[in-house]
C-alpha cells in the first residue's frame, strides 16, 4: 500500500479582526446548527490563512488536516492529472463553502482532491485538534452544565436531518391533549428549528404562526425551514411542520442583530409577586378536600394519576374556582418559568417562552361564558420580543380578551420580568365553540 504523501502546510497566517471571524462564521449553515458557545469556540481558534491565485489548498493524496471555511476569494476543485492527462475540474468553491475535515481520530483519512486558489483566497480552518467542537450533545448545548437536564429543554430538542430540517418528538411525559400535541409545543419547537437557521447573534423579535391541522402525539414531527432572506441586520425564515405528508403547522420569524433605539413601555400591573401564590399543583390539591365536591369525585381526582409532566411551574394570580360556574372578567395574570434551569443561550429562552404562552391564552377568552362547555382550539398566534430575559425566571403574562365573535376568541398579553419591564407582547385567536352533547370528539381540521 502507497503511503500517504506527507505535505508542508501552506498559506500565510494573517490578522483578522475577531469581530469580522465571527461574522462570517455565523454566516455558515454547518456552524448555525450548533450551539452558539460552540461557534463562538471555533471563532476564537480558527486558524485565518492567505493563498495567492495558483497556490494549492490542499493536495490529493496527503492526511487530511482540518475543516477549511473559505471566506474570500474562489478556489477549484480537480482530480489531479496522471501522466499526460489533464486535470479534470470537479467544480467552483467560493465565499461560504467550506471543504475538508475536521478528525480527533488519531487516523486520518486522506484528501481525494486537490483545490487550488483561483483567486487570491482566504480561509478559516479549524484544525484537527479543535475537532471536538463541531459536536454536541443537543442543539442548546454542548454538554448539559448541572446533571439533569431541564424538561423544557428536552421539549425543546430537535433531531436536525440535514441543513433546515429537523425532527421533533412528543414523549409520554410531554404535555398533549386527546392524542393531539399542545400548540406552545408546535409554537417552540418551530422557533428552535428557525433559531438554528441564522446567525446566533440574531434573535427572533416577531413571529407570527397559523396552526392548520392538529397535530398527532404518537409520531414525530418534520420541520422543515426555508430561509427567505438574509441581511446582517434582519433575516427571515418561514418553518413547515409536517406530519404524514401535510403542513399541519406554519410560521414566519423575523431575527434581528442587537442595536440602539428609542425605549418606552407600559408599566407593569400591581399584583402579588410569585412567592406569595400557589402553584396550579397546588391549587389541584386542594379541591380533593373541597366539600362543596361530592366525596366520591374527591377520591377519584386525589387517585388519578397521569404520565404527563407540566414543565413550568404556573402561579395564577386569580385561580379560577372551577366547582363555581360564574361568569368572569375576561382577564387574568399568570406567572410562568420553566422548573429547572436552562442552558444560557438567548434563543432556547425565547424558544421557551413561546412555548409557554400557549398554555393559558386561549382560555382568557372564555372566561365570561363558563356556565356552558366550550372546545377551544388555537388558530393562530404572534408575538414580539423587547428585552432579553431568562425563562427560567418568573416572569408575569397579562392576559385580556376584548373580544369573542363568529365562534372566534381574541387575546392579548404582555409579559413582564420581575423589575417591571416589558420583555414581551403576544396576541392569539382561537376557535371557541359550545360544545354539544352529541359531539364530543376533537376534530382533526381546525377549519
Amino acid at each position: 500500500m502507497a503511503e500517504p504523501r506527507v505535505e508542508r502546510r501552506t498559506g500565510l497566517r494573517i490578522d483578522v479582526p475577531p469581530g469580522e471571524v465571527t461574522d462570517f462564521l455565523g454566516s455558515i449553515p454547518l456552524l448555525q446548527q450548533l450551539p452558539g458557545t460552540s461557534l463562538q469556540k471555533i471563532a476564537d481558534v480558527v486558524e485565518p490563512l492567505q493563498y495567492e491565485k495558483g497556490e494549492v489548498l490542499l493536495r490529493e493524496g496527503t492526511p487530511e488536516d482540518g475543516l477549511y471555511f473559505l471566506w474570500k476569494g474562489k478556489a477549484e476543485v480537480s482530480l489531479p492529472s496522471s501522466g499526460d492527462e489533464v486535470s479534470h475540474i470537479m467544480g467552483t468553491l467560493q465565499s461560504g463553502d467550506y471543504f475538508g475535515y475536521a478528525n480527533a481520530d488519531p487516523i486520518k483519512t486522506l484528501n481525494k482532491a486537490d483545490i487550488t486558489a483561483v483567486t487570491e483566497v482566504t480561509c478559516f480552518v479549524l484544525r484537527n485538534e479543535n475537532a471536538d467542537l463541531l459536536s454536541s450533545v443537543s442543539i442548546w448545548a454542548k454538554r448539559p452544565e448541572d446533571g439533569e437536564v431541564a424538561l423544557l429543554e428536552r421539549i425543546l430538542q430537535l433531531e436536525a436531518l440535514e441543513v433546515d430540517l429537523y425532527r421533533g418528538f412528543t414523549m409520554e411525559e410531554y404535555p398533549s391533549f386527546n392524542g393531539n400535541v399542545y400548540g406552545g409545543q408546535l409554537l417552540g419547537q418551530a422557533l428552535a428549528a428557525a433559531s438554528k437557521s441564522v446567525d446566533p447573534a440574531l434573535l427572533v423579535h416577531s413571529l407570527h404562526a397559523y396552526f392548520l391541522l392538529t397535530g398527532d402525539d404518537r409520531i414525530p414531527i418534520i420541520y422543515k425551514v426555508d430561509r427567505t432572506r438574509n441581511g446582517h441586520t434582519f433575516a427571515t425564515r418561514q418553518v413547515s411542520a409536517i406530519q404524514k405528508g401535510k403542513v399541519i403547522f406554519t410560521m414566519y420569524a423575523s431575527f434581528q442583530r442587537a442595536g440602539e433605539g428609542f425605549e418606552h413601555q407600559e408599566s407593569m400591573p400591581n399584583v402579588p409577586m410569585p412567592d406569595q401564590l400557589l402553584t396550579q399543583e397546588e391549587i389541584r390539591k386542594r379541591y380533593f378536600s373541597d366539600p362543596r365536591i361530592p366525596l366520591k369525585k374527591r377520591e377519584k381526582l386525589a387517585g388519578r394519576k397521569s404520565t404527563k409532566v407540566v414543565p413550568m411551574d404556573v402561579k395564577e394570580v386569580d385561580p379560577i374556582d372551577e366547582v363555581s360556574r360564574e361568569s368572569l372578567a375576561p382577564w387574568q395574570s399568570v406567572w410562568m418559568k420553566s422548573k429547572g434551569k436552562l442552558t444560557d443561550e438567548p434563543a432556547l429562552h425565547r424558544c421557551a417562552a413561546v412555548y409557554a404562552s400557549d398554555w393559558t391564552f386561549v382560555s382568557t377568552a372564555s372566561r365570561p361564558h363558563r356556565k356552558v362547555p366550550i372546545q377551544l382550539l388555537s388558530l393562530d398566534h404572534s408575538m414580539w420580543f423587547h428585552k432579553p430575559f431568562r425563562a427560567d425566571e418568573w416572569l408575569l403574562f397579562v392576559q385580556t380578551s376584548p373580544r369573542a365573535s363568529n365562534g372566534r376568541g381574541l387575546v392579548y398579553g404582555h409579559f413582564f420580568n420581575q423589575n417591571g419591564e416589558l420583555v414581551m407582547s403576544a396576541s392569539q385567536e382561537g376557535l371557541m365553540r359550545k360544545i354539544q352533547k352529541s359531539d364530543r370528539s376533537t376534530p382533526k381540521s381546525k377549519l
